[in-house]
């Protein structure tokens, strides 16, 4: 069995093969996918990857898979859903299809929009066992609420009933608006936005439990694996980004574990 809190620079293939079946809380990860990211040359195998992370996740356990395609003689490859296709054909539920809308995207001169966004699948091996949904204040709190009847066979009319809304907090929608990661002092083209990673491990699992990156690249899953109270596993093909990673993880042990560190509420 592998050992825990602890990244090994190798396959994750490699690694998985010497866990437990049911043995991951929760996979919060970003493969290298379509070329779109420089890894050393390193490709993985996909299908194998996800057949293992079925195996060593817990049921009820959550894998977080976020992805994007690349655009190839002006025709997206639509590698995003084939995979998504594939975790559900193999026996994940597809329990979400988020999006991660990045509020300062590269600009690429392409002649089409620019793409802002990549797609955030959260599978889940049965139904998910925990589902912490973090809450956003509501910024009609207080208001009068109104409501719409139809009126005299004209579109619906609206109606102040005269009351108020009270809930300061509602349930956050599914497409969320994050900075991407910084890239200075960081030897990885596409670092994970420490707030994105938080996020979903506060969402799907709980203190004490096992988050694992099997593509661990800078070390944020692991990051805010500690800074959250969880444990962790990493992967990853580089040495390079295995050391820097540990370093990095080893800053944030000794950190104080903040309740609300980004201002979210649960």
């Amino acid at each position: 069995m592998k050992e825990i809190n602890k990244i090994y620079n190798e396959d994750c293939l490699t690694t998985m093969a010497m866990m437990p079946d049911g043995f991951i809380d929760l996979t919060v990860t970003s493969p290298p996918y379509d070329n779109l990211r420089d890894y050393k040359g390193f490709s993985f195998n996909f299908e194998s990857v996800a057949c293992e992370l079925l195996r060593v996740t817990k049921n009820g356990g959550v894998v977080v898979w976020v992805v994007n395609d690349a655009t190839v003689n002006g025709n997206e490859t639509g590698t995003s859903f084939r995979q998504a296709l594939f975790f559900k054909d193999i026996g994940f539920k597809l329990h979400d299809t988020m999006i991660w809308h990045k509020l300062n995207p590269m600009p690429s001169q392409h002649i089409r929009y620019e793409n802002s966004f990549e797609f955030m699948f959260v599978f889940s091996k049965g139904a998910p066992s925990t589902t912490n949904i973090l809450r956003e204040p509501t910024k009609s709190a207080g208001t009068i609420r109104t409501k719409h009847r139809a009126s005299g066979g004209n579109k619906d009319a609206p109606n102040n009933d005269g009351l108020y809304i009270t809930n300061t907090t509602k349930i956050r929608h599914n497409v969320w608006e994050i900075p991407i990661g910084t890239t200075r002092g960081v030897p990885h083209s596409a670092p994970f936005p420490e707030e994105l990673v938080r996020t979903h491990i506060l969402s799907w699992s709980n203190e004490g439990e096992l988050v694992y990156d099997p593509f661990m690249g800078s070390g944020t899953t692991g990051k805010m694996a500690v800074l959250s109270g969880r444990n962790y596993i990493g992967s990853d093909i580089s040495s390079e980004y295995c050391e820097f990673s540990a370093k990095r993880i080893i800053g944030a042990s000794v950190e104080a574990v903040t309740p609300d560190l980004f201002g979210m509420g649960m």
